[in-house]
């Protein structure tokens, strides 16, 4: 149940953290419900990768298509040299996912460090 809530958190507060700070403000929400939700690193870290990487790769999706994917099209063309906005989104996703889960793992880690004192 731990691991189902952490995924819907980190989610909600990338999206809500998202709308007045920059994209670095998914490590904070990964910092966060790593401190506080008490599970092992592993499955913190897992947890938020999963949630902020399928926010991220739906928000991703939804403003590409918001355009029928000109931008992304072009964006992809010039960073990975083919037309394949989905591997664009993909990677957005994943960069996001990865910096938030070890965000998660962080604050796990100071949350037992904290704890042991």
């Amino acid at each position: 149940m731990k691991f189902l809530a952490s995924v819907i958190i980190s989610a909600l507060l990338s999206y809500a953290l998202g709308l007045f700070l920059p994209w670095w403000s998914v490590m904070i929400v990964g910092l966060l419900v790593g401190y506080f939700i008490p599970q092992k690193r592993f499955f913190s870290l897992l947890a938020v990768f999963l949630g902020v990487s399928f926010f991220w790769g739906l928000f991703a999706f939804y403003i590409s298509n918001a355009n029928d994917h000109i931008l992304a099209s072009r964006v992809a063309e010039l960073v990975i040299k083919k037309n394949y906005p989905i591997l664009l989104m993909l990677t957005t996703a994943l960069i996001g996912g990865i910096s938030a889960g070890m965000a998660a793992f962080t604050g796990r880690s100071l949350a037992i460090l904290l704890k042991k004192q």
